[in-house]
């Protein structure tokens, strides 16, 4: 499980299935059990290891390069004085934090203090945990596109939790399906269109992308026939994105590839009842 600081729950951790792992943003300082903060101790552990990364643009922040320290190690976080004495009275963690030197002036410096049930001793598994705890916005996309963004799940009106449970699942698979589209939509994943529509749809696609194309470069499909990022590039179309990349555009986001989704399912009825019905000639 990966989660923000709404998550920083002590008795999240002490009641932890077992086979199930947490990573947790920290939200609050907490007693250790050899007295000492939790905060205090970690900024004085040495620094592991620097490095620079690029920070994806999210809302109310724009894009930048950040250079990170970071440092880690092994703590106990003693039981909250208010809980009850049936909750373990200790809990056994790692802490990754990682720390932005240098920010831009005016820009609050990141800062993450992460706590996790996996065994963090070396710089590459600390990374490991940064690694997924940067998934985290995607994780929030996806529970977006199930609920506001494309699949208003929040609006069912299922009461019971197991009719609910069934369409929470099917929701899913249609919130990955988008968020997988989303995330493809640059090519750098190199992913082939086969891992979000049947690659047999590629002819009714073609000439759909021929007709979606504009009259300049700009407005050209610019990736290979047959890739995620073509068929991103079609679907964030249909649903009504401009085709537009440069400065002051932005890409299709879930809700767009929802509706670039809808409107293409309705073209390929027709179009496999076009090939289908010898009254009617194709291109």
């Amino acid at each position: 499980m990966v989660a923000d600081r709404e998550s920083d729950i002590y008795e999240q951790f002490a009641r932890r299935p077992e086979g199930v792992h947490l990573l947790t943003r920290a939200a609050r300082d907490r007693s250790l059990g050899d007295a000492g903060g939790l905060f205090a101790t970690i900024d004085a552990w040495p620094e592991q290891h620097r490095e620079t990364i690029e920070l994806p643009a999210v809302p109310g922040r724009p894009a930048r390069m950040a250079c990170l320290t970071l440092r880690f190690g092994a703590v106990s976080l003693c039981r909250p004085a208010a809980l009850n004495r049936k909750v373990a009275a200790h809990v056994d963690l790692f802490v990754v934090d990682v720390a932005e030197v240098n920010a831009p002036p005016g820009v609050e410096p990141l800062h993450w203090r992460l706590l996790t049930t996996h065994t963090v001793m070396t710089a590459e598994q600390a990374l490991q945990i940064v690694s997924w705890y940067r998934l985290r916005w995607t994780i929030e996309q996806v529970f977006r596109t199930l609920k506001s963004a494309a699949m208003q799940l929040d609006e069912s009106q299922v009461t019971q939790a197991r009719r609910f449970l069934k369409l929470a699942v099917v929701g899913l698979i249609a919130a990955v399906r988008i968020m997988q589209i989303v995330i493809g939509r640059d090519g750098r994943t190199a992913q082939s269109m086969a891992d979000a529509i049947d690659p047999a749809h590629e002819p009714a696609l073609t000439v759909l992308n021929s007709r979606l194309e504009g009259q300049t470069e700009k407005l050209k499909n610019p990736h290979p026939s047959g890739s995620l990022a073509w068929f991103s590039w079609i679907v964030g179309r249909l649903g009504g994105w401009s085709g537009y990349t440069s400065r002051g555009y932005k890409p299709a986001g879930p809700k767009t590839i929802a509706r670039g989704l809808l409107r293409l399912d309705t073209f390929l009825e027709g179009w496999d009842a076009a090939i289908h019905s010898g009254d009617v000639r194709l291109p």
